[in-house]
């Protein structure tokens, strides 16, 4: 028996199955099968692997069972990889007759979108192209599948846990299939769920967001979360991030299930955090993603505890991300959000207390990031002006803002937002757009001159696709700034670097330190108040035996001893 668990990557407001990421989806699914086959049947592969190798269509039609994983219902920014489109599912599937084929994930459970401001496609669509599409969860269909022999028209495809013990021993079991993604080990990070469903979805949760659908806040055992962090430890895994949760401050809060806003529990997070460091000592990356903003607001000295203790056992660089979607108040109350705006200020104004200290990696240990999302209900022009002048307060107020998310919202089957679809945002389309530009001209950059200066020196940044003169790089972990490395380097290696300027937002930067004697023009011209010019005259100087005689080749001393910092005098290379 042949299984192929095809990745098409998933994006959803608790969970990112996209490059750099591995979802929750294949480790389950892969467990489940382990529990009643040997590995040698299970095949793993990426969406963008097919594309890249179309041989791959011919393994594709050596399966017995092909289990594809797609669909996007909060759709970002993709730099390793972009999620399947439903024409590649068609494409795939269609010529397949032997294969017993199931569609699992948002786009079995929703209908494929992945485009903000437009309906998804009914996921009834693909019915005529699969055997199964599983609404439910796709590792308990499987498992009851094929452990009682049964017609796949007879198994229920809502199936759904029932407790999150279910899933125990499958994402242990599934652990060992991140060895066959192709970024394993060096850029791969894997998603942890710490628990399912939203505190809030007792009051029906945000009109747009698909969490309340998963019911009641089922929270997994500490145990069972570091029996799989520990898994996939021992199989080289070295980056982690517990982001597959609505709100890690909210993780077994008081009162969970019948509060909205639920009183943290610090013990119970500092349980977990320990002895992930106990169980995993040697993890390069511990990363977070959601959290409440109106949790930390609402119960500020339990938060600054959380925020203790997550910055005691991650690594920097950390990223808080906050659902704003607005600051405005009807659309707060029109779409029952999460916090006002007074609220996500004291929030921010929290994390920034605790967590702006600069790690070892050169980044904030941990900062707050925003997500705005346009086309709700009772949206007018005035939206974006509040939105835009709350943006501009964090700036007057000095605070630290890691990331600005700005997206239009898919109207999900079954939300309330979804009988309004996209009549607003298209009655916006260009106010939305001259938005965007706002930001990331007088928001943005600002924000992001403040937070990494000139001088900033990075490690641990890995480098992923080059463009002419310039490699593309990124730390990992959660929202990664881009950074624009000055030179030809091959990917895949990890430097240090210093930062020498800003985009709106990402960063350019050169090796460090620059080794001046044999760094090339294009690494030259990119230091600071070095152009053209000056980089021919040192060309035509050196080599520098030291400072001195840098500093006597170059017209302006003041320029020569600003950038001093950034040099060094040998030929060493700059990689880590």
């Amino acid at each position: 028996m042949k299984f192929i668990i095809l990745d098409g990557y998933t994006d959803e407001p608790t969970c990112l199955g996209v490059p750099p990421y591995i979802s929750t989806y294949p480790r389950y699914i892969a467990g489940a099968i382990r529990s009643l086959y040997d590995w040698e049947n299970i095949t793993y592969l990426t969406i963008d692997q097919l594309r890249s190798k179309p041989s791959y269509r011919k393994t594709l039609s050596s399966a017995d069972y092909l289990i594809i994983i797609a669909g996007v219902s909060v759709p970002g920014r993709y730099l390793s990889g972009y999620p399947m489109s439903h024409n590649e599912i068609i494409s795939y599937v269609q010529p397949l007759h032997n294969t017993i084929k199931i569609l699992c994930g948002p786009a079995a459970r929703y209908g494929f979108g992945l485009f903000g401001g437009k309906k998804p496609r009914n996921n009834l669509y693909f019915e005529r192209y699969f055997d199964a599409v599983v609404s439910g969860d796709c590792e308990l269909f499987l498992h009851e599948l094929l452990s009682e022999n049964m017609n796949i028209n007879d198994i229920n495809t809502n199936i759904v846990r029932s407790h999150a013990a279910q899933i125990k021993d499958f994402s242990v079991k599934g652990a060992a299939i991140v060895t066959q993604h192709p970024n394993f080990p060096e850029r791969l990070i894997t998603e942890i769920e710490t628990y399912r469903g939203c505190t809030r979805g007792i009051h029906g949760g945000c009109s747009f967001c698909s969490e309340p659908f998963k019911g009641i806040v089922d929270f997994r055992d500490q145990k069972d979360i570091l029996s799989e962090i520990q898994a996939l430890y021992e199989y080289g895994i070295k980056h982690i991030r517990l982001g597959n949760q609505p709100c890690i401050f909210s993780y077994k809060a008081h009162q969970a299930t019948q509060q909205p806003f639920p009183r943290p529990n610090p013990q119970e997070l500092h349980r977990l955090f320990s002895k992930l460091r106990v169980k995993a000592p040697n993890l390069e990356t511990i990363h977070i993603d959601n959290a409440n903003p109106g949790i930390i607001a609402k119960y500020p000295d339990e938060a600054r505890k959380i925020a203790e203790i997550i910055i005691k056992y991650h690594t920097p660089g950390d990223v808080a991300a906050f659902g704003v979607e607005s600051v405005d108040p009807i659309v707060i109350k029109e779409n029952n959000l999460k916090a006002t705006s007074e609220e996500v200020l004291s929030a921010i104004e929290i994390l920034n207390e605790m967590g702006r200290e600069r790690g070892e990696n050169g980044m904030p240990e941990l900062l707050p990031g925003l997500n705005f999302l346009f086309g709700l209900k009772g949206e007018t022009k005035k939206t974006y002006q509040l939105n835009y002048d709350f943006l501009k307060q964090i700036i007057e107020k000095n605070l630290w803002i890691r990331r600005i998310n700005i997206r239009k919202v898919i109207p999900l089957p079954n939300t309330p937002l979804d009988t309004l679809g996209n009549k607003i945002i298209r009655k916006h389309t260009r106010t939305f757009s001259q938005f965007k530009t706002n930001v990331k001209e007088h928001i943005e950059r600002p924000l992001l001159k403040k937070m990494m200066p000139i001088g900033t020196i990075l490690s641990n940044v890995i480098t992923e696709k080059q463009d002419g003169n310039t490699m593309f790089s990124r730390q990992m972990g959660s929202y990664p700034l881009l950074i624009g490395v000055k030179g030809i380097f091959q990917s895949s290696i990890t430097l240090r670097v210093i930062i020498t300027d800003h985009g709106y937002r990402s960063l350019t930067a050169l090796p460090y330190p620059l080794p001046i004697n044999t760094a090339s023009r294009t690494m030259l011209e990119a230091l600071p108040g070095i152009g053209s010019k000056r980089a021919a005259r040192i060309l035509t100087s050196r080599p520098f035996a030291n400072e001195k005689e840098f500093l006597i080749a170059i017209d302006d001393e003041s320029i020569g001893k600003k950038i001093i910092p950034f040099l060094c005098f040998n030929t060493k290379t700059t990689t880590e």
